[in-house]
């Protein structure tokens, strides 16, 4: 039995230590992305679109996509997604399951993910049970995204809105709501 589990918790620690380097190569470009002016990043996702056209994988695009999307998400939101947030939107690139607790960084890690499932222009959609958090993380992280060239929207029960940072709410408190209409 100790067999058994020694060798799940290898396999674990290997598949960890896959994800690490890849963390690291996405750190080593944040100097880079951090040059960026915010009138650059709408480019770099067009560039990222191109390279897929001309067959590249989205597996080859992740780190610099990822670091990309890292810098937009501090730039617009304010917050720097940690190695584990990364290593998180990798497993739900993959289409594995990431477990992160309350609090953890589940919508930033799925925003990540998005992003880079996005360029491939299939279209992409974030679950969840609840309508609020729906809509308030649509206004939160869809600043970034859309500071990446990426439109977004949110449906809830029986509504829809679509960021745009021309609009605002006269009536909404929340200030990641003012921009949904």
């Amino acid at each position: 039995m100790f067999k058994f589990f020694s060798k799940l918790f290898d396999y674990n620690q290997k598949y960890l230590d896959s994800l690490s380097s890849i963390v690291a190569e996405i750190n080593s470009l944040e100097p880079q992305m951090r040059r960026l002016k915010e009138k650059d990043f709408a480019g770099k996702t067009a560039e990222f679109q191109s390279r897929i056209e001309r067959g590249a994988t989205l597996d080859e695009i992740l780190p610099s996509s990822f670091a990309l999307i890292r810098e937009a998400i501090r730039l617009s939101v304010g917050e720097r997604a940690y190695d584990v947030q990364l290593m998180a939107a990798m497993v739900l690139h993959q289409g594995k399951v990431a477990e992160q607790k309350t609090g953890e960084g589940k919508t930033l890690s799925a925003a990540i993910a998005a992003y880079l499932n996005a360029l491939n222009a299939k279209g992409v959609h974030i679950i969840t049970v609840n309508d609020y958090l729906a809509r308030r993380d649509t206004g939160w992280y869809g600043v970034a995204l859309e500071l990446c060239g990426l439109k977004v929207g949110c449906i809830i029960h029986e509504q829809a809105f679509l960021l745009d940072k021309t609009y605002e709410a006269k009536d909404v408190l929340d200030p990641r709501l003012v921009h949904l209409k």
